[in-house]
């Protein structure tokens, strides 16, 4: 049985913040509640405009949902550590955080896959595109897209939950698997079992979607120097979003991985800003560059945008009116 469990976790690097963790505080609450009430406003334009109902926009749903997953996942507790000075965590609370936050890393990778398959059917084969990614598809990419992390990622942390540990210190503003696994007690045929099991996750749902997306982009670019340059501009015009986001999370990726293996040598500066690069920043681009790079999400905002204010104008018509009615009616 593992005597690790009802036991608290303490997160070292909060104790040499000292008065920086109120400045850090108020940038993380900013950037956090932001990205939050923005990502959350482009999924009511997805949802409420039937014009954006497409595999693109569908897929772009699921991806904004990773982010808030992941964001939601880490952040709020992180907060909380910084405003109080319990800076603990239980075990099993550790674990649930490891466990949603690696959901967030691996159903982002397999969601940005399925949108590079989406943009390459799209740009590769447009008479059959429909007939290809139709509704029926698109139901099947976002379950794959979904519960393959959900039951890998499970299996994940249930071995690091059979893992002893010998320590309950991590310095770390928030768990990780590894940084768990590291606490464990020495090199034992369970943590070897769980060290290998996560490579082959890395493998299968991190190295090999970056394959498949740089070689959907390849063929890509290789159909688009064939065609006029309007039709280039088009193409590269829907795919530069996707392009940007898959950019931007790989490098937070490599980060991540740096930030893992590197933590006990690093500087607590360091170590915050790695944990803001790898999970509080991505989710904040992803409404940024679809809203200001994607023509049919900006129409879709001003458009509701202009129906609010007419309706908020309607309103405060309506109430103004009120008393002159009144008035007429009384001097009647």
């Amino acid at each position: 049985m593992n005597k690790s469990v009802g036991f608290d976790l303490v997160f070292s690097t909060y104790e040499s913040l000292g008065p920086r963790k109120y400045v850090l505080t108020i940038f993380i609450f900013l950037v956090y509640s932001v990205a939050t009430l923005a990502n959350i406003f482009i999924m009511v334009v997805i949802y409420l405009e039937s014009s954006l109902h497409k595999p693109m926009y569908i897929f772009l749903f699921n991806l904004i949902c990773c982010g808030l997953l992941g964001s939601s996942a880490v952040w709020p507790k992180v907060l909380s550590n910084l405003l109080t000075d319990l800076h603990t965590s239980s075990y099993e609370g550790c674990l649930l955080q490891v466990y949603l936050l690696s959901i967030y890393a691996a159903c982002t990778y397999s969601t940005l896959t399925v949108m590079a398959y989406d943009r390459y059917i799209s740009i590769y084969k447009p008479l059959q595109y429909h007939n290809i990614m139709n509704p029926r598809k698109i139901k099947i990419w976002l379950m794959l897209s979904n519960l393959i992390p959900v039951f890998s990622v499970a299996g994940q942390i249930y071995l690091t939950s059979r893992i002893p540990l010998c320590s309950h210190s991590l310095n770390k503003l928030f768990c990780d698997n590894l940084s768990v696994i590291n606490i464990s007690c020495g090199t034992s045929s369970l943590s070897l079992l769980s060290n290998v099991y996560g490579l082959l996750i890395i493998v299968c749902l991190s190295v090999l979607p970056t394959f498949l997306i740089v070689v959907s982009y390849a063929k890509i670019l290789s159909v688009s120097l064939k065609v006029s340059k309007n039709s280039q501009s088009k193409a590269l015009g829907t795919c530069i979003p996707h392009l940007i986001i898959f950019i931007n999370y790989s490098i937070a990726t490599i980060f991540s991985v740096i930030y893992n293996r590197l933590t006990m040598i690093m500087p607590n500066e360091m170590n915050i800003f790695l944990s803001v690069q790898v999970t509080l920043l991505p989710p904040l681009l992803h409404p940024v560059i679809y809203g200001v790079r994607t023509k049919e999400i900006r129409k879709c905002t001003a458009k509701i945008t202009q129906r609010l204010c007419a309706s908020t104008n309607c309103y405060y018509t309506s109430k103004l009116r009120v008393p002159k009615i009144f008035a007429i009616s009384g001097s009647l």
